[in-house]
């Protein structure tokens, strides 16, 4: 529909309600003279009843959600009350001649005729006051254009992204030997490729005690055992208390004592053995050696 054919309809529209306004003012007019009001303000009294009405339906196509029910709930009530007061109108000929008179025969329907007539500008106030604020505070939500939708729905790439395209940065410690190296003359080419970190997760508290992973505590004598067997390659000036804690693992008053009983070891280890030096007691005691001879004796066996 063209935009001239929508103006058309509105105007058309205004002139109907229009005219329903002028038919239900004359009704509600004798109705507000009949319950006691006096010209001016039973001239208003149509204002109140249907205006209400005429801003709870703009109220209802602003508003959403609950305010919304409510507005139309309002909007259904003074209806109702209209076409009540504009029956009674009908029915009692009366009411057509202006002036107090009774609105039904029967007097509980009376009573209740009255209450709804004297209410009705009352209630005009508070629902009205209470639409006005609600349209007032109403946000209404941001349309989404097409591109959002598009950026929430997928990804603007065609396909999935292939994992092996990206080449590390870092060459391993021992890299293979080029078998064709590049001439010098040709110039190199290097992409530089950002490698992927990955973002640390947030701490969300202390771990309990209970969750923690047990670290076996190892003895004086597993650890000197472990420390003989790992620095059994490392030269003196190597056997440091801070590379034997980096190597082990444990605490700085562990490792000063490993290295201090790794040197005892080494120098004690380097000192030069003691040759052994042969008893001669023994012997002396089983072959004793024979006293020179006097030499009065060996002068007479020399002589005879």
């Amino acid at each position: 529909m063209s935009r001239r054919a929508k103006w058309w309809m509105v105007a058309a529209l205004l002139v109907v309600v229009g005219m329903a306004f002028r038919v239900s003012w004359n009704a509600l007019k004798d109705v507000a003279r009949a319950i006691g009001a006096d010209p001016l303000a039973a001239g208003l009294y149509p204002l109140v009843v249907d205006g209400l009405m005429a801003l709870a339906l703009v109220a209802a196509l602003i508003l959403v959600g609950d305010d919304r029910k409510f507005a139309l709930r309002v909007l259904g009530g003074y209806t109702a009350a209209s076409l009540v007061l504009n029956y009674v109108h009908g029915l009692v000929p009366a009411l057509h001649g202006g002036g107090r008179v009774r609105l039904a025969d029967w007097a509980p329907a009376h009573y209740a005729l009255v209450l709804l007539a004297s209410c009705l500008p009352v209630g005009s106030i508070f629902f009205g006051s209470d639409l006005v604020a609600k349209v007032l505070h109403h946000r209404p939500e941001p349309a989404e254009n097409d591109q959002t939708t598009a950026n929430r729905s997928g990804s603007d790439l065609p396909g999935s992204a292939d994992p092996n395209v990206n080449e590390s940065v870092y060459e391993s410690a021992d890299p293979e030997p080029i078998a064709d190296p590049i001439p010098a003359a040709e110039p190199v080419r290097v992409r530089a490729v950002a490698a992927a970190v990955s973002r640390p997760r947030r701490t969300t508290g202390s771990v309990p005690k209970s969750a923690r992973s047990r670290v076996p505590i190892r003895t004086e004598e597993e650890l000197l055992a472990e420390a003989r067997s790992v620095t059994a390659d490392w030269s003196e000036a190597e056997l440091t208390a801070d590379r034997i804690r980096a190597a082990l693992r444990t605490s700085p008053a562990r490792a000063r004592m490993l290295r201090d009983t790794l040197r005892a070891d080494r120098t004690e280890a380097a000192r030069p053995g003691l040759r052994a030096v042969p008893d001669t007691t023994g012997a002396a005691d089983d072959d004793p050696i024979d006293p020179a001879p006097e030499s009065g004796e060996g002068s007479e066996e020399q002589a005879s």
